[in-house]
């Protein structure tokens, strides 16, 4: 009863209307963003195609947080609604281009060559050849972002627009206790099952993978004529408002703010706890992610489906969630592990799996399962397939994920202040521990670096892109 009367109060329809809302919005927006500067940057001739896309992927380095300080810092309206709208999809969008981009590498243009011989334009090969088979890449992206934005709370807390998310927070922060968070917190899980159902049913059962004789080769780009500029001023201006607009505003802060500081040792300490945990959870999170996306690919049951689909449900709640689960488990199971690296790892697995399991499960996609079997018939045991087949033919899409999970790690903030082993501190932790005492100044450099610790995710994408050409 008493559930009843807090899931029918008023402020719930308002917080269900604001999450739906933004959800929906920003999945539509990232998905045409993605999709677009995809075939943009991989299939034409645009000018700088090369550093547009090192820029495009810039964004994940920018903690949405970090996104909506600048954002509010320089201009205090970009609030609300449509505030949200901006700033989350200028954030998330890489979720789907990236996605979107390995595919299109991967895509032969045969398809497209066989639509153009039988008379069909660009724009109908692309909608009826293409855009098939962008689907599993499109719809995991577009999934990643809904599940992203159902547990994002720093962002939106900065840009004043309660959802559950913001609200479960001031519950544990009111009563710590209480029954109120957990109720809150399971109309959000049921969110995420809605979402991750939608999309199971989208994707279907089609497989995409190249059969028959010969290799998949790399397709003529696209002439776009006098588009050709406004394509590539129209992207720089994108870029500009994704990566410009933080930088100006840290740099901005940097020089004017009063409590600007640079305390070397801590920041030394919080480079160094950032790099080490993000590079434990990304080759965690990976190597979790590959068994998941072998069973979703290969084996493809109602049981293979009911456990990749189980790892995206802690990817919608909020990290506090998932730490104060930890936290009970490990005092009440196992007190040795409570505040230790490894079940902070452990946080970070949980919370980005499928952000590896998306990108890994795309490049068994289009792994021919018919090479496997000639190697099996050759004599080859199963993980001698798998280390010399399979997991070569996947290698660009394992790297793309356990970047992912880098960038993702290296801006987490929830889990890693209720999780992290005493005296640990992260350059997550420092911005936001600076950034709520209001001193702007002070929080600006850990911003910075997190934005330089990046670069090395950033060019391991773009040197898979150089490869493949």
């Amino acid at each position: 009863m008493e559930a009843y009367e807090l899931l029918v109060r008023p402020r719930i329809g308002e917080l269900l209307r604001n999450t739906i809302g933004l959800t929906v919005a920003t999945m539509a927006s990232t998905a045409a963003l993605g999709v677009t500067l995809g075939w943009v940057v991989e299939r034409t001739d645009v000018r700088g195609a090369r550093w547009l896309h090192a820029l495009l992927v810039a964004p994940l380095a920018v903690p949405a947080f970090v996104n909506s300080y600048a954002w509010i810092s320089l201009n205090p309206s970009v609030v609300g609604f449509w505030g949200s709208w901006l700033v989350i999809t200028l954030s998330y969008y890489p979720l789907v281009y990236l996605p979107v981009v390995a595919t299109l590498r991967g895509l032969d243009p045969a398809l497209e060559e066989t639509a153009w011989a039988l008379g069909h334009s660009r724009l109908r090969s692309f909608a009826t050849v293409v855009l098939p088979q962008l689907r599993p890449a499109l719809l995991g992206g577009v999934l990643l972002v809904g599940l992203h934005l159902l547990a994002e709370f720093g962002a939106l807390q900065l840009l004043r627009f309660p959802t559950f998310t913001t609200a479960i927070y001031d519950q544990y922060g009111s009563t710590y206790n209480g029954s109120a968070a957990p109720m809150l917190a399971s109309v959000l899980v049921l969110l995420c099952l809605l979402l991750l159902v939608g999309e199971l049913r989208l994707r279907g059962q089609r497989r995409f993978a190249r059969l028959g004789g010969g290799v998949a080769r790399r397709s003529e780009p696209v002439r776009l004529g006098p588009l050709r500029w406004p394509a590539t001023l129209a992207t720089v201006v994108l870029v500009a408002l994704a990566v410009g607009v933080p930088a100006y505003s840290l740099l901005h802060w940097l020089r004017v703010g009063s409590s600007t500081e640079f305390p070397l040792d801590e920041i030394g300490a919080a480079v160094a706890s950032t790099v080490a945990l993000a590079a434990a959870g990304a080759v965690a999170a990976t190597l979790c992610a590959l068994p998941v996306a072998w069973l979703a690919v290969r084996v493809r049951g109602r049981w293979a489906t009911l456990v990749e689909r189980s790892s995206y449900v802690a990817n919608a709640l909020p990290g506090i969630v998932v730490g104060l689960a930890l936290v009970t488990v490990s005092l009440r199971v196992v007190p040795p592990l409570y505040q230790t690296a490894g079940l902070l790892v452990l946080a970070y697995v949980i919370l980005f799996l499928p952000r590896a399991t998306v990108s890994v499960r795309a490049g068994l996609e289009q792994a021919p399962v018919l090479l496997d079997d000639v190697a099996a018939s050759l004599g080859h045991s199963r993980l001698a397939v798998l280390r010399r087949v399979t997991l070569p033919l996947i290698a660009p899409s394992l790297g793309a994920g356990a970047a992912l999970v880098f960038l993702a790690v290296s801006t987490e903030l929830t889990a890693t202040l209720m999780l992290s082993p005493i005296g640990t501190s992260t350059l997550a932790t420092e911005f936001w521990s600076a950034s709520s005492d209001m001193r702007y100044g002070a929080a600006a450099p850990y911003a910075l670096l997190l934005v330089l610790i990046s670069i090395p995710a950033t060019l391991l994408l773009i040197r898979e892109r150089r490869h493949e050409s």
